[in-house]
């Protein structure tokens, strides 16, 4: 091995190249002082931006003839000959909501057989007329009148219509049975459904109406389609429970 010997003026020049060396160096500032400085401006901001809000134009809202332009509009809605009676003894309950609530006129043209909706000046929401078109057709379509009151009472509920036969194309007894699978024995199965899904049912013929939420919706058509398709109710009672329960852990 050999022995590398540094002599004492090599160590104090290089001492002195450290000297040097440090002076050259600059101060680094941290990233916390700029962050500092950062939100004590944004502090000194937020008085100036708070004037700057309070000094904003503050504008009446917009009655519904302003937003309408003053014209009027009108909704119909066709009633089918075996409504006619339903509709003439609960008239008044379809009445009374359309008229007090949602400031709207309607009257039963006698002529063409359609309940006709119509704003006036005393309306103050643009969107009642879909609502009340909504709850006169929900009535129309078979639903009783406490089920199709809430199309006016709440947003978030739809209607949807769908054929029997646009899941599967049956015929003759194959569609009876399909339909009697729907209703189940003494409407048990759709009152299961009902109650599950959280929706409303009503089967005319080959046709399924269904009121309810988007999401409760979804789950009683699939429901009904898998017992249209030919599952056995045990089954879809089970996947409806189950597609309910993680529906109300999420939410």
């Amino acid at each position: 091995m050999e022995s590398v010997s540094v002599t004492p003026v090599e160590v104090s020049a290089a001492a002195e190249d450290c000297e040097e060396n440090t002076d050259s160096f600059e101060k680094v500032t941290s990233k916390r002082s700029h962050k500092r400085k950062r939100d004590a401006t944004e502090v000194d901001m937020r008085p100036e931006e708070s004037a700057t809000a309070a000094k904003r134009p503050q504008f009446p809202a917009l009655s519904g003839a302003q937003l309408t332009g003053g014209s009027v509009e009108m909704r119909r809605v066709p009633v089918p000959a075996h409504r006619y009676t339903p509709l003439k003894e609960n008239w008044m309950k379809i009445f009374t909501p359309i008229v007090e609530h949602l400031q709207l006129q309607v009257r039963f043209n006698l002529q063409t057989r359609n309940v006709e909706i119509k704003t006036c000046r005393e309306t103050s929401d643009i969107g009642a007329l879909t609502r009340a078109a909504d709850f006169v057709k929900a009535f129309v379509l078979g639903f009783q009148v406490e089920d199709a009151l809430a199309l006016i009472r709440l947003d978030e509920l739809f209607l949807e219509t769908f054929d029997v036969t646009d899941v599967k194309p049956l015929k003759g007894d194959h569609l009876s049975r399909a339909i009697g699978r729907i209703a189940g024995k003494g409407g048990k199965t759709k009152f299961t459904i009902e109650n599950v899904t959280k929706t409303r049912i009503v089967l005319a013929d080959t046709k399924v109406h269904i009121l309810g939420s988007f999401q409760n919706i979804k789950m009683a058509r699939t429901a009904i389609c898998n017992l249209i398709l030919g599952s056995p109710p045990s089954k879809v009672y089970g996947n409806i429970r189950a597609v309910a329960s993680r529906a109300a852990e999420r939410f």
